[in-house]
């Protein structure tokens, strides 16, 4: 196997015997299957198109296609080679033909030949750096997009996007230049679906409000949800009313809180844990059921491993799956655990500022800024993951001067959301603006500070320090070149698809940067 889309891939190079995520080769390989039967729909579908016929099994195949290979989604490889059986049927609908093998093995060595070594050996280091730059943006892209499709929200023109771009990388003599207008494009169309799933989002379950969560256990029987999916975590919510069962959330779920249709159930009594990378030691300790949604799954523990359910497109080995939203095995594993025997005294931490809150705050936030009690902006949020490095992102925020704000979103918070930064005038100093997509909140934040004081978003006082992990990271930040924001700082590692060529031409372009010392770094941010 060869797969490097991940910041914790094996040496900062590439998993090459088995990934640091958990997947083993087989799995990488089918993946790699699924990726080229994907780009090759989206030819017969840009046909179709264009000969005015409907894809819709194209559009919706390519991007659940795309988003189950996104890290920590699918890890079955027993159900990625049935995926892989439907999507030749799907192409030769379309009037295309993909000769699968007839067995496993056969699959396997198919999805060998199509990995990224072997385009590395035919276009160079280069271009199949650009060529995987744009195909995990798109699986961040598809991602969301899954999500706002679950919600009803869609977007044909996503859908044309996605054929697009996937049947321009069968390509075989790209130039760079194509291949970083193409990008730049991923960057623009994935702000398009972020805009289209906060509709979602705060069209379902209203615009996210200012929430204390509560961080600490409440007696009684249990259930823990992960993961990203908003409707997820709402039919759960259904299903267990009066059943006495309290509902916590973790890691990138932390956000629903801020929500008024979910924050009306009462059993919605808390926040459990972290980040994803802490689940095995955090599920194990958890004395309930717990539910994956979207991806973040890491390999269950034995001990844990009866109490575990995936839904939506996560899957993994011998976990049992809910394709039908009734989950009343959860409910039932819940109520034959033990439960937290106590409750524990109440501490809080505070989410839920979306762009809706904090620009209903903005005339507040522009006289602190005028007057000189707000001096600067730090965006200081992304991926969390387990590689060692990642404790700058928690000095780094210690750091921030006490006149100065943290903007944050996403599960890299958990490295420093438990900290009291105390607020400025009555406006929090840390504001937890939600989950990875809610990096849309955080532009609509920063394009209306610029227009109100009338200057460009890169004149803002404000700083981007990221981290990333996965390709929903990816996707975000190409967004934020697509708009032209310079000065990123990206960390702990730089992608290991991001060769030193294509490292330059993002240099001389957006003055991107990899994080160095916090001391270093603050000091270029504030100009010092």
């Amino acid at each position: 196997m060869f797969c490097y889309q991940c910041e914790q891939t094996s040496q900062s190079t590439g998993c090459t015997a088995f990934g640091v995520c958990g997947k083993d080769p087989e799995t990488a390989a089918l993946q790699d299957l699924l990726i080229e039967l994907c780009k090759q729909i989206s030819v017969k579908a840009l046909e179709a198109r264009a000969a005015g016929k409907t894809t819709r099994d194209a559009d919706l195949y390519v991007m659940e296609g795309l988003f189950t290979t996104v890290t920590n989604v699918n890890f079955d490889p027993k159900d990625i080679a049935g995926i892989i059986s439907r999507g030749a049927q799907v192409l030769k609908d379309l009037g295309g033909e993909f000769e699968l093998a007839g067995d496993m093995d056969g699959l396997i060595s198919q999805g060998e030949k199509v990995g990224i070594e072997s385009r590395m050996n035919t276009l160079g280091e280069d271009v199949t750096g650009l060529q995987e730059l744009i195909i995990y943006g798109l699986k961040g892209t598809a991602a969301y997009a899954d999500h706002a499709f679950v919600l009803e929200k869609e977007d044909d023109s996503v859908f044309a996007f996605f054929h697009e771009a996937m049947a321009f990388l069968l390509n075989p003599a790209p130039t760079v230049d194509e291949l970083v207008a193409l990008t730049l494009k991923v960057g623009e169309v994935n702000l398009t679906v972020m805009a289209l799933l906060d509709s979602a989002n705060t069209g379902t379950y209203g615009h996210p409000v200012p929430t204390p969560v509560r961080i600490t256990p409440v007696k009684g029987k249990a259930i823990l949800i992960s993961g990203h999916d908003l409707k997820d975590l709402d039919l759960l919510l259904k299903q267990t009313e009066g059943k006495g069962i309290n509902i916590y959330t973790h890691g990138e779920m932390l956000p629903c809180h801020g929500y008024p249709e979910l924050k009306k159930y009462k059993h919605l009594v808390g926040n459990y844990g972290g980040a994803w990378q802490d689940q095995r030691a955090e599920f194990e300790a958890f004395p309930g059921s717990i539910l994956m949604t979207t991806n973040c799954i890491q390999k269950p523990k034995e001990n844990y491993k009866a109490r575990i359910f995936t839904c939506g497109l996560v899957q993994w080995p011998g976990v049992q799956h809910i394709d039908n939203g009734d989950y009343t095995p959860v409910i039932e594993a819940a109520l034959e655990a033990d439960g937290f025997a106590e409750t524990e005294e109440e501490k809080t931490i505070l989410t839920g500022f979306g762009h809706n809150a904090v620009l209903g705050v903005a005339p507040q936030i522009i006289d602190a800024v005028k007057s000189g009690d707000l001096k600067h902006f730090f965006l200081v949020g992304g991926c969390d993951g387990a590689k060692p490095g990642r404790n700058y992102y928690t000095e780094f925020a210690e750091a921030v001067p006490d006149d100065c704000a943290i903007l944050t979103l996403a599960c890299g918070k958990f490295r420093f959301n438990k900290l009291d930064f105390g607020d400025i005038g009555g406006i929090p100093r840390l504001i937890d603006m939600g989950q990875c997509n809610d990096a849309y909140s955080a532009i609509q934040v920063a394009v209306a500070l610029a227009g109100a004081f009338e200057c460009d978003v890169n004149d803002l006082p404000l700083s981007m320090i990221l981290s990333w992990y996965e390709q929903k990271a990816i996707c975000i930040l190409l967004s934020l070149l697509h708009l032209g924001i310079k000065d990123i700082k990206v960390g702990p590692t730089l992608p290991a698809f991001i060769t030193p060529t294509v490292l330059q031409v993002l240099v001389d372009n957006f003055n991107i940067a990899p994080v160095t010392t916090v001391e270093e770094d603050m000091k270029q941010c504030l100009g010092a």
